[in-house]
């Protein structure tokens, strides 16, 4: 059977899909949307049963694009994602509004089960539910009380899935004949007046069904009482601030040693193949192209696992949708819609699905503000340029309890708020709307994460990293190799017949000379003469020309640059001197200056150039399906790569 997931945001929806799927999961669109579809199949059977983890909803009136997918799929018998059935998860500390939704499904005739989710916050809260009455009363479906969080009920709800052929559909909740056109109703008044009957209609319901016994009223004012500390005009704002710097603190600190201990790794890997292997262009691809790519893409494992984690930890919580409403006073100024802190606050995981989530903004002016500027969110792809560059500029020192580091990382993610926010206030007076907008949201009570959940998320994190991001890298790191390793025979052949070869050389003044011979073939290249053809350009921003390759090949994914300058700085080495990147890096020299490359000025002037430049040719690829047209992804390219190159310019003439 092909069994749908359906239910209000915050329900707990995920929790079920992950209860009911485990690991097997897979993520992709819904036919002709970039709605994430994300599908898996029912553990504990024998038969593939296929659960669709649909949109999280309100209702089924279609005024967003997550609402008309799920809309034109439970309408359409065709549909290729029709569903033989519906389990529609219900937040049993809420049911009135989302018996909404359920009512409304229940309506359209299809097979359902309701899984009413959350009974533990429901019984704390001192609420009583008779299932039996619940269940009678719209017509016999079968009511399943679970706790997603903590897998009581799993068990049963599967049971019944499995056990149970899909069931005819029940009477219509509202009575009569069910209207196929009832959520088309254009109509505002007619809408607002069919809603208000609907709720009516499950008031008298709960009348019979929902008892309210005593409850101490401590529980609820704890919640309050919390609110009122992490939701203050200036503690809340304080106190959010503390918490991003201790996590990028954390991020930087805990991760240093896992990603040392994997650049070591590889490193060894390399003088190993070379040590081992017979000599030859096989040898070299795999040592200076493959195992450095490979190594280019899982150092960072640490570091993107930890970020996810930490993002998961506040939206589990309830934290994050607190984030949200203090936010929302900060946004409004900038003509944004509050709404739109959901989007910026995924950029800094990923621009792609953030983008995608503005399709929940009803008004198609902040809607589409908010598309242009999310890209300058640093997202997770930067993170690994960043870290590469701050352990290569910016000194181990400590400013009273934080390290420079981590506060360097923390202030290249705050330039990104603060260049989206000064660019969405630039947009706000280019784009013009008379139409107004408003944030209605749910505050979720506190609640402590499920670990077993932030396990399936961060595993589906890294897996989508490691095999998505990780085959560009791999497969650009071989593209560079074998430009770096071939060039012009002539040309090279001239270049290091013009080096001097000392006569009767000492063992450090051959290893030298090696070393010069392998940077001239380097050079004359073919990857060499497209970086000088483009040196001229990145010059003034204090960039030699291997960084000017890494800057081209990083548009297909921002994590390319360290996989390219990983690639382009292991050619030709043998790797006798255990020189991790970051060494060889280090003991760059500028050719015409004969200072390092790598200072605190170029630095510096690289990370700002990376936090304002397009992520990648995948953002601009969503952007223009998001608003289906060319125009606007040009713009955001090319006003950001102005930004970025005049922001970098400014930095390194300034600190140089």
């Amino acid at each position: 059977m092909k069994i749908a997931l359906l239910g209000n945001p915050n329900s707990g929806k995920t929790s079920v899909f992950n209860q009911l799927t485990g690991l097997n999961q897979k993520i992709g669109n819904f036919a002709g949307v970039t709605v994430d579809k994300k599908s898996g199949i029912l553990k504990s059977s024998e038969v593939p049963h296929e659960i669709i983890d649909l949109p999280g909803i309100y209702s089924l009136y279609p005024k967003t694009q997550d609402e008309q997918v799920v809309y034109d799929i439970l309408s359409d018998k065709e549909h290729p994602d029709y569903p033989d059935r519906i389990v529609v998860v219900v937040d049993a500390s809420n049911l009135e509004r989302n018996l909404l939704l359920f009512t409304q499904v229940l309506d359209m005739g299809l097979p359902i089960t309701m899984a009413l989710n959350m009974t533990d916050i429901a019984d704390k809260r001192g609420f009583v539910i008779d299932l039996d009455k619940m269940s009678e009363m719209l017509g016999g479906i079968k009511v399943v009380p679970i706790v997603a969080r903590s897998g009581k009920g799993i068990k049963e709800l599967i049971e019944d899935i499995i056990e149970n052929k899909p069931r005819p559909a029940a009477e219509p909740f509202m009575g009569g004949e069910f209207d196929e056109g009832q959520f088309l109703i254009k109509d505002v008044e007619e809408q607002k007046s069919r809603v208000e009957n609907r709720y009516k209609k499950i008031n008298q319901l709960l009348q019979f069904v929902l008892k309210r016994k005593k409850v101490e009223q401590s529980i609820i004012n704890r919640h309050h009482a919390v609110d009122k500390v992490l939701t203050h005009p200036v503690f809340g704002y304080a106190i959010f601030f503390a918490i991003i710097v201790i996590i990028f603190q954390a991020i930087y600190a805990w991760a240093e040693w896992p990603m040392d201990l994997i650049d070591t790794f590889f490193l060894e890997a390399s003088k190993w193949v070379k040590m081992t292997l017979p000599e030859g262009v096989l040898t070299n691809l795999i040592a200076e192209g493959i195992v450095p790519g490979l190594g280019g893409v899982l150092i960072f494992i640490p570091q993107i696992t930890l970020l996810f984690a930490f993002i998961f930890v506040l939206e589990e919580s309830g934290y994050m949708a607190r984030v949200v409403f203090m936010m929302d006073r900060i946004m409004r100024p900038f003509g944004l819609n509050g709404r739109s802190v959901v989007p910026l606050i995924s950029g800094v995981a990923c621009a792609i699905p953030a983008i995608m989530a503005t399709r929940t903004i009803d008004n198609w002016r902040d809607r589409l503000i908010t598309i242009m500027v999310t890209p300058l969110m640093s997202c997770s792809a930067r993170l690994p340029v960043f870290t590469v560059l701050i352990a290569l500029v910016i000194p181990d020192k400590s400013i009273g309890p934080f390290n420079l580091k981590g506060l360097t990382l923390f202030g290249l993610y705050a330039i990104g708020v603060i260049a989206a926010l000064l660019a969405a206030m630039v947009f706000k007076w280019i784009v013009r709307s008379k139409e107004k907008s408003f944030l209605v949201m749910e505050l979720p009570l506190y609640k402590m994460p499920r670990w077993t959940n932030m396990g399936i998320i961060l595993w589906e994190k890294v897996r989508l990293f490691v095999f998505d991001a990780g085959k560009v890298i791999f497969s650009i790191s071989i593209i560079l190799w074998v430009l770096a390793s071939f060039g012009p025979s002539e040309r090279i052949e001239e270049a290091v017949n013009e080096l001097s070869k000392p006569a009767n050389p000492t063992e450090e003044q051959l290893v030298e000379y090696n070393q010069e011979v392998a940077s001239t073939k380097l050079a004359n290249s073919y990857i060499g003469i497209l970086g000088h053809y483009i040196e001229p350009a990145i010059r003034p921003l204090g960039y030699n020309w291997q960084i000017g390759i890494a800057l081209i090949t990083s548009f297909a994914a921002r994590e390319v640059f360290v996989g390219s300058m990983a690639t382009i700085y292991s050619v030709g080495e043998n790797f006798d001197d255990e020189n991790t990147l970051l060494e060889r890096m280090r003991s760059e020299k500028n050719r015409l200056t004969g200072k390092p490359v790598y200072t605190l000025a170029s630095g510096l002037s690289l990370m700002i150039f990376y936090a304002f430049a397009m992520q990648c040719m995948s953002t601009l690829a969503v952007v223009l399906r998001e608003t289906k047209s060319w125009k606007y992804p040009v713009i955001q390219l090319v006003y950001m790569t102005a930004l970025a190159y005049l922001a970098a310019l400014i930095t390194y003439q300034l600190l140089s």
